[in-house]
């Protein structure tokens, strides 16, 4: 399988699975339908806008209408299927597979794009993060990028880690990719079952 074809798949899939997640929010805070597309729209493109701006490159969504689409289309699920998406412990799950396929896919960019190992991991944190940052905030509700005792970022950084290794020492793109999905969505999926949680500060 191409490799490029599987980044624009995992990309694509994340776009729609954090716009659900969106949505989700939107109709747990009962905003009418704009409402619901609008915080929707939040985390499934606010991360890779960033990662855009910040890489100095056209924002992705500008030359691509399939995100767009694909971004309404969760808004929608969410706003129709609510009792069924929200079935799945509310945002976590949806979350968790947005945030394994945006790491990859940002990290993958700044890759393919010269940067250095540093930039790869930020880049794919970002674009993982930063959306679901955005949406809540918005939506008034603690971030789950910030949220006490949850392991978040901290698996788009292994995520991208793993895909930067296995890239320049191991078998070769598919298998990075594939690897480093896995390895952000193990690792959230851990979080959510088991409560994996970085230690904190003591006084």
């Amino acid at each position: 399988m191409d490799p490029e074809f599987l980044l624009m798949l995992a990309d694509r899939i994340g776009v729609f699975v954090f716009a659900i997640s969106g949505g989700v929010v939107a109709v747990r805070k009962e905003m009418d339908f704009l409402g619901v597309i609008v915080l929707a729209f939040l985390p499934a493109i606010g991360g890779g806008t960033l990662r855009d701006l910040l890489l100095d490159q056209p924002v992705f969504w500008l030359s691509d209408s399939v995100t767009l689409i694909l971004a309404i289309a969760g808004g929608v699920t969410a706003f129709f299927f609510y009792r069924y998406v929200s079935q799945f412990r509310a945002l976590r799950w949806p979350d968790a597979a947005g945030m394994a396929l945006f790491a990859i896919a940002g990290a993958a960019k700044a890759l393919a794009l010269g940067h250095n190992f540093l930039v790869v991991v930020i880049m794919g944190t970002i674009t993982a993060s930063a959306g679901g940052l955005i949406r809540d905030v918005v939506a008034n509700e603690e971030p789950l990028v910030l949220k006490e005792g949850e392991l978040y970022a901290t698996c788009a950084i292994v995520g991208s880690i793993v895909y930067f290794l296995l890239v320049r020492y191991g078998p070769g793109e598919i298998v990075a990719v594939g690897a480093g999905i896995a390895t952000a969505f193990i690792l959230r999926a851990s979080a959510i079952l088991f409560g994996l949680a970085l230690p904190k500060a003591r006084n």
